[in-house]
């Protein structure tokens, strides 16, 4: 009964990691007009990447995550420094148009996007690094 092969987690995981993903990315884009955003999506996306490597710590994230979060400070960063390019504050927003996206609708192209893109980057790398390595410890500690 202790074998993880015959348990329902895996079987849940193949449906509850991709609907998780998924519904990050749709919190982080109506989030700007609508409860949801960068960190509630990045908090989503983390969740679904350590169960996903609870249930199989093969499929741990390949990439380097303190990296990854690096990359979208940088993301956030330059989101808020774009405005000073065109004589305006920081973190002023500027916008370039809108598109049409099913279930979200009328989706603003600008710098607030980018910003919760960013945050959304970090959110998801720090979140999910911090709880690997607490279930990295948990498990050497229960061996």
């Amino acid at each position: 009964m202790n074998d993880p092969r015959q348990s329902m987690l895996p079987a849940a995981c193949r449906l509850v990691v991709p609907t998780m993903a998924v519904l990050s990315v749709y919190l982080l884009l109506r989030g700007h007009n609508l409860p949801g955003g960068g960190f509630i999506g990045g908090l989503v996306m983390a969740s679904a990447l350590v169960l996903r490597t609870m249930v199989d710590p093969k499929r741990e994230p390949k990439i380097d995550l303190i990296t990854l979060s690096g990359a979208g400070l940088l993301v956030a960063l330059a989101s808020a420094a774009m405005p000073l390019f065109t004589g305006r504050t920081f973190f002023t927003g500027l916008w370039g148009g809108e598109i049409w996206l099913p279930a979200i609708g009328k989706l603003k192209l600008g710098t607030p996007l980018l910003f919760d893109i960013g945050v959304f980057i970090v959110v998801t790398a720090v979140a999910a690094k911090l709880l690997l390595v607490l279930m990295a410890q948990s498990r050497t500690r229960d061996n």
